[in-house]
């Protein structure tokens, strides 16, 4: 019988990896297939040619598609667990749920910490020198001499970064167990480094999320229809209308000789069709479309962003009062197996829209900063190297997004994986001091956002726009047509 139960056993461990292994290839296929997508969509058209440079491209193209989807894996690495979480909480017997489990779960992270180390140290390096090498000076060119060139490149980035933390780790703590301890590549060495590149994600997060939770106001307010008060949309397109016209005219009329005039009119006239196409589209919009939508999706974001801060404001009095409250605390008590939500499966959900308005917000401030503007991707007009800028940047971004959320206090659920070793989630100054200036600089920008348009005018009304002392911001309303077609004024 001891036999028969043992093998029993095995069986049962055996299906169950199986099932595991098939739920992570089919997840992981889904969002393979969505980033390629993504990634075709924004690339630049080359030729369609069997070169080498095509070839090239081509595996850089499947090591990018493979980042980003390991990127939006760990976005939504968090929201899963926590919903599963509730998910077995509710159904505890139910025999259609029984493959999602603790061990999935605890699989999924592993998997994800492994992947993002993959693709952060070792594919997307590979992926930038293999687009540019060229091959060493002697050999003969082809696919194999830039493998050659991109290897040894590796290997001596390798060494640099080795040397670096060697350096480093002599000037902080010069000791023996230190030093030795480098040695052990696996279980320290990558560990260590994976916890500083985690350090500058959040730090990275830090920086983006405010200003983009600033910004989300000004994005929805360009994609949705603002409402007409004492408005006429019909003159305005009337009189856009004629300017269409009038540019049409003065085009035909120029001789094709004079080609510096022509390119400038071309692109007057593109933004003034543009300008119209939008007029056209508040005019076709509906009352309800104008007048309830944009006011409610507005009060949204400032909801949600003023749970938030209030989330990090209750979670700095937390950490103040309590050490559990520290991200590397104690394990919790594993999935399944109590609620982590103070009002259950609605507080659950709550924590779910919080953590991916956190995410698209910190892209949109990602790309709102002066420093990376440079870097947003155009439809169809994007090269492969600033792609894989774009997927190591969403890489970081992501991976440090269930370490922000724990640190904010903005979820109780515990990292599992080496999400939760990092060292600097012990340190109670740390993780303090990132509470307090995420909760003030948010409420800076969110004042300064509300504010603009009122210091615009009292700038104007004491002389001082003379002075430049205001900042013209990329989402400066006052100085130019916002995205409906109209210049809005106090």
């Amino acid at each position: 019988m001891e036999g028969q139960d043992e093998v029993s056993a095995r069986e049962q461990h055996f299906h169950s990896q199986v099932r595991e292994s098939t739920i992570c290839f089919l997840l992981f296929a889904v969002l393979y297939i969505v980033s390629y997508f993504i990634i075709t969509r924004y690339k630049r058209k080359s030729d369609e040619q069997e070169d080498e440079d095509a070839i090239v491209n081509r595996i850089s193209l499947f090591l990018s598609t493979f980042t980003l989807a390991v990127s939006a894996g760990a976005v939504l690495l968090l929201p899963f667990s926590i919903i599963s979480n509730e998910i077995l909480l509710s159904f505890p017997q139910n025999y259609y749920i029984q493959w999602l489990n603790g061990s999935l779960i605890h699989g999924l992270w592993n998997l994800a910490s492994l992947f993002s180390n993959l693709c952060l140290f070792v594919l997307m390096p590979f992926a930038f020198f293999f687009l540019e090498s060229e091959g060493f000076a002697g050999l003969k060119k082809g696919i194999r001499a830039r493998i050659l060139e991109t290897l040894v490149m590796l290997l001596l980035l390798a060494l640099l970064i080795l040397g670096i933390v060697w350096v480093a780790s002599a000037l902080i703590d010069n000791d023996a167990a230190s030093m030795e301890s480098l040695y052990d590549l696996w279980e320290f060495y990558l560990p260590y480094l994976y916890s500083c590149i985690s350090l500058m994600g959040c730090l990275l997060l830090l920086l983006c999320t405010p200003v983009g939770l600033s910004r989300m106001f000004t994005v929805m307010g360009q994609l949705l229809v603002k409402p007409t008060i004492l408005e006429d949309l019909d003159e305005q397109v009337y009189i856009i209308t004629l300017e269409e016209e009038a540019l049409q005219r003065r085009l035909n009329g120029l001789s094709s000789s004079v080609e510096c005039n022509i390119k400038e009119l071309e692109q007057e006239l593109e933004s003034v069709k543009t300008l119209k196409t939008k007029l056209e589209r508040r005019k076709k919009a509906s009352a309800w479309e104008r007048n309830l939508v944009y006011p409610a999706v507005m009060v949204l974001l400032l909801i949600e962003t003023s749970i938030s801060v209030l989330l990090v404001a209750c979670n700095i009095l937390c950490l103040l009062v309590d050490e559990t409250a520290m991200p590397k605390g104690t394990r919790g008590p594993g999935i399944g197996n109590a609620s982590l939500s103070t009002f259950g499966f609605v507080g659950a959900a709550l924590e779910i829209i919080l953590i991916f308005y956190l995410m698209v917000s910190s892209v949109v401030g990602f790309y709102s900063l002066r420093f990376f503007g440079n870097f947003t991707p155009k439809k169809d007009d994007t090269t492969m190297t600033k792609i894989i800028g774009n997927c190591v940047s969403i890489l970081v971004l992501s991976s440090a997004l269930p370490v922000m959320s724990r640190t904010l206090g903005i979820t109780r659920f515990d990292l599992l994986g080496d999400f939760g070793r990092f060292n600097w989630l012990g340190n109670f100054y740390i993780v303090l001091s990132y509470n307090l200036i995420f909760a003030i600089v948010t409420t800076l920008c969110l004042v300064r956002k509300f504010t603009s348009a009122v210091r615009e005018e009292l700038f104007k009304a004491l002389g001082l726009h003379k002075l430049h002392l205001s900042n013209t911001s990329r989402d400066s309303e006052t100085t130019k047509p916002s995205a409906n077609g109209h210049q809005k004024a106090l």
